[in-house]
């Protein structure tokens, strides 16, 4: 979650007032203009799962286009949501900074498309095909980032080991795919984030920001109640099993003709989960059968990186990706009351029911700015009863 003050959190409900605000840059962000929004014309959203985690759409008013003012090549957009509570100033809260497309000037404003800056990142392809390392993941994906995006800070969060070293690996010509979760020309991943059991995305501050991937253990940010500060509308549930696994095989192989690191497993061994995938689908794969659990059903997934360098990292990857794949296939979606300093990969508590709460992982999040309420899609662990 952003940085919210708990006494802000806890009155939501009691806002009297949601204004917002605007401001552009030419500048690379060293100075902002402010500008003003057409009312309830800033749709935001983010998803957890796209290439790009904030999108926006907005009007602005007061503004030039073409060179001197909005345009598609050097403008950023920072947007901004407020909170105003009774008796007290506004609370500001970020909503994105995002590169500019498609301006269009219409009888209210300038309608502008908006995307984070993870487009920024993948438009600065590399010219040429260049050798990266060895180095630590900091110095590498810094020194990426840096060229790309000059003064755009990077952020590490805890639990991310940035002093990782790693191999010597040859870029060829997508800076995103080196830094988040690319492959060579033979389907094997080169990753540098991908290889740390991490992601990067920019954050609605416009941080290049690193962090774990994000599962149900981690802390609660957040519980949403019927009937008082949260939920609005009956949440809508559903299940799927797309692009589920619960066993992950992950192989480090530089292709230089070292030996290879692993394979190491992690799978679901929690025999109360709907996906249990027994005691040892390794090594003894009958189990299920032997034990009469005639439920149990794999689904195998690999991974094979050349930036895996020990059997540790190799393990981190395995129990991120298990993580990460398990809880989709019981989903909830949800209007809640707005809160602007939610994040994407945020833990929630839900009151699915009178009485019963379950944790929930944030997936995706969208909402106008001024609105009151705000939409999630979260999914948790579905349970054998």
């Amino acid at each position: 979650m952003l940085p919210i003050r708990a006494e802000v959190l806890s009155a939501l409900g009691g806002a009297i007032g949601r204004p917002s605000r605007a401001e552009w840059s030419n500048d690379g962000g060293r100075t902002w203009t402010p500008c003003s929004l057409a009312a309830g014309s800033a749709r935001i959203s983010a998803d957890r799962t796209a290439e790009t985690r904030y999108s926006a759409s907005a009007i602005l008013t007061d503004v030039d286009d073409g060179p001197s003012g909005i345009n598609p090549i050097s403008t950023n957009v920072r947007l901004w949501q407020g909170l105003q509570l009774p008796r007290s100033e506004p609370v500001w809260i970020a909503a994105g900074r995002y590169t500019v497309e498609r301006p269009e000037r219409t009888r209210t404003g300038l309608s502008v498309e908006l995307n984070g800056l993870e487009d920024e990142l993948r438009a600065a392809a590399l010219p040429t095909a260049r050798t990266l390392g060895p180095g630590t993941a900091r110095f590498l994906a810094e020194q990426l980032v840096q060229e790309a995006l000059p003064g755009v800070p990077l952020a590490w969060r805890a639990g991310v080991n940035a002093a990782q070293l790693m191999p010597q690996l040859l870029a060829e010509d997508d800076r995103w795919s080196v830094l988040s979760s690319g492959t060579d020309s033979t389907g094997v991943a080169t990753g540098i984030v991908e290889s740390l059991a991490a992601e990067i995305w920019a954050d609605a501050r416009g941080i290049i920001t690193v962090g774990p991937v994000p599962t149900l253990d981690g802390p609660v940010v957040w519980r949403i109640g019927r009937g008082t500060s949260g939920v609005l509308i009956e949440p809508q549930s559903s299940q799927s099993s797309e692009d589920l696994a619960n066993v992950w095989s992950v192989l480090g192989d530089s292709g230089d003709g070292s030996t290879p690191i692993g394979p190491v497993y992690a799978w679901d061994d929690d025999p109360g989960s709907l996906t249990y995938a027994g005691p040892d689908p390794i090594t003894d794969p009958l189990a299920p059968q032997r034990l009469g659990l005639w439920h149990v059903r794999l689904r195998v997934r690999q991974h094979t990186s050349a930036v895996i360098t020990t059997v540790a990292q190799a393990l981190e990857v395995a129990q991120a990706k298990l993580a990460d794949g398990l809880g989709v296939q019981y989903s909830l979606a949800l209007t809640a009351i707005c809160n602007p300093a939610l994040e994407t990969g945020d833990v929630i508590e839900v009151e699915t029911a009178p009485g019963v709460w379950e944790r929930h992982l944030v997936d995706s999040l969208s909402y106008t700015l001024g609105s009151t309420s705000m939409q999630l899609q979260t999914r948790t662990t579905a349970r054998r009863l």
